[in-house]
């Protein structure tokens, strides 16, 4: 695997994987929250181009590569070009979990209370996710994976592994 795409729900473990695809396979990453909003309060999603942009760079500075995100308008800005889609489709439950237990993401928030000020907030987005039908939406994460042709794995408990990989 050279060329990835992981996505799901928030909490679902897009990030743990692809760090450690990317620590196993020596491979770049790149998280789409970096790119996806605009630095205002309340945050506001940029506009299309502007992160397709950003993403045509990535993969053409990088051979090889993960992209991770819930956004399945950009995933597909980037889908022509993978060789292999991973979808984490846990559960609201799990992902919940995840979030409550996740670390501080410095490059996301600037202080650990800042990120837990948001988390009842990304709890309920969480929850919403089978019931949402924006781009982050479950529903539109299946209609990606059931329309990629290449190599795809959907993975629905925290505990899977990747086909290959030991127990």
């Amino acid at each position: 695997m050279t060329k990835a795409l992981i996505f799901g729900n928030s909490g679902s473990g897009k990030s743990t994987l692809a760090k450690r695809l990317c620590k196993d396979a020596d491979l770049a990453h790149l998280d789409l929250d970096t790119l996806a909003w605009e630095p205002t309060t309340p945050p506001e999603r940029k506009p299309l181009a502007l992160s397709a942009a950003a993403i045509h760079a990535f993969t053409s500075e990088h051979s090889n590569w993960v992209i991770e995100g819930c956004y399945a308008d950009l995933i597909a800005i980037a889908s022509p070009l993978a060789e292999e889609l991973i979808f984490l489709d846990i559960s609201a439950e799990d992902c919940i979990a995840h979030a409550h237990a996740r670390p501080w993401e410095p490059h996301k928030y600037p202080t650990k209370e800042a990120q837990d000020a948001n988390l009842e907030m990304l709890v309920d987005w969480i929850r919403a996710y089978p019931e949402r039908d924006d781009s982050c939406s479950r529903q539109a994460h299946v209609e990606m994976f059931e329309a990629f042709s290449g190599e795809k794995t959907r993975i629905t408990s925290p505990s899977s592994t990747l086909p290959g990989e030991e127990v």
